[in-house]
């Protein structure tokens, strides 16, 4: 099947006996069983089913089971939000006095994330680029992940997925990638070589802004040295399975990271229509991107746009498509905002990956509990607005933003 019809049909839980054409909502806090003995096979992992919608639940199981085929993945674990899915995804490895390696531009959330994993006496180093040379350079015989954005946000950079993993493999570490604002739209960073894949599922795959939620994918593919990652050894009895099944019966579920039966069931209704809503946000962005580009004292950052440092990379990896955001400077602060209070259709929200165009000041909310140097290294600075571009018809979106580029000159 290709991308739009897989979305569709495959891997689609339907209850065929009702008629049901959506995988149902199981809205239940426990499931019950005949005997004391059937529940006590369950919670032992000797049988399958479901005890606890904390533990597992079927709505929340299709889910998964859905992106992980996207996602070319052996399976996956949903998570109440993208913030939990990255911070468990590293912590399912992590103990005290080990490093990770993550990229510089990546989200703020995730910045102060990161911050509170020196509190385990973990360590985050950050490269200022996403490149195999620059992330070498950090590697040490501590360090036990690295950890990047397909596409910064808001920086805009893009990594060199195969380039990079190739390097991090030689040193038997693995690759975990935050794909967000790519989606399996643009790219399935599994195939390029990342070992553990992260959304936040709250944005494109949902698509509609109507439930947060997270997913850790896992490759099955990198081979874990047990006695380098010790945490993993009680499970290498599950083979490729091992990261999962530590995740699904330790830290994922102690934590109580569960996604709710009902946010995941919108999502498996709004993933239905990813290929067709990244198609139209990838144009009606590089189509924006280049008109803003050519306005009076407007710069742009767009990765698809001719003379960006990473359009070779957006053209090898992800077949010419530069993703659904872009930023622009207005010249000031003042300016900024007074371009954002004049525009008519887009709205001002913290979010991405809606279907409607939502705009923000990332200096002065995303990344307001960070410092000036990691606000600099993001590329967020007092002029930048982030555009998060939706479906709404190209001509109308044009319009809106000259006319308050207008206003903002006043």
């Amino acid at each position: 099947m290709n991308f739009n019809t897989k979305l569709l049909h495959d891997n689609v839980a339907l209850n065929k006996n009702e008629g049901s054409t959506l995988t149902p909502i199981f809205q239940t806090s426990a499931f019950s069983y005949e005997t004391a003995e059937d529940l006590e096979n369950i919670f032992n992992n000797k049988a399958g089913g479901y005890a606890y919608t904390r533990i597992g639940n079927p709505t929340v199981a299709s889910f998964e089971k859905k992106v992980a085929g996207i996602e070319h993945a052996i399976g996956g674990v949903a998570c109440s939000s993208g913030s939990a899915a990255v911070g468990i995804a590293l912590l399912n490895i992590l103990k005290s006095g080990d490093e990770v390696i993550a990229s510089s531009g990546i989200y703020g959330g995730t910045l102060d994330l990161f911050k509170d994993l020196e509190s385990f006496g973990i360590t985050v180093k950050y490269v200022s680029d996403n490149t195999p040379s620059e992330i070498e350079k950090l590697i040490t015989n501590k360090t036990r992940a690295v950890f990047v954005e397909v596409i910064g946000n808001p920086r805009l950079d893009v990594t060199d997925i195969g380039a990079v993993s190739k390097t991090v493999h030689k040193y038997k570490i693995p690759f975990i990638v935050d794909s967000t604002t790519a989606t399996s739209f643009l790219v399935k960073p599994i195939d390029l070589g990342a070992d553990i894949v992260v959304h936040s599922s709250s944005k494109y795959i949902n698509g509609t802004g109507n439930a947060i939620s997270g997913i850790i994918l896992d490759s099955g593919n990198f081979k874990w040295d047990y006695d380098k990652f010790e945490t993993l050894s009680k499970y290498k009895k599950f083979g490729k399975f091992a990261y999962l099944s530590k995740l699904k019966f330790g830290l994922w579920r102690n934590l109580g990271c569960c996604l709710s039966p009902m946010n995941a069931f919108l999502n498996n209704i709004g993933i239905e229509t990813l290929g067709i809503r990244m198609e139209r946000a990838c144009q009606n962005a590089y189509e924006l991107a280049k008109f803003l580009s050519c306005q009076y004292n407007i710069t742009v950052n767009y990765p698809a746009l001719d003379g960006n440092p990473y359009k070779a990379i957006v053209d090898k990896q992800f077949s010419g498509w530069g993703g659904a955001i872009l930023t622009l400077r207005a010249g000031s602060k003042e300016s900024a905002y007074k371009l954002l209070n004049a525009l008519k259709y887009p709205l001002i929200a913290s979010n991405i990956g809606d279907v409607k165009t939502l705009v923000i000041h990332p200096y002065s909310t995303l990344f307001a509990h960070s410092n000036e140097e990691q606000k600099n290294s993001a590329g967020v600075y007092e002029d930048l607005i982030r555009v998060s571009v939706g479906i709404e018809d190209i001509d109308d979106l044009k319009e809106d933003f000259k006319q308050a580029i207008e206003k903002s000159r006043i």
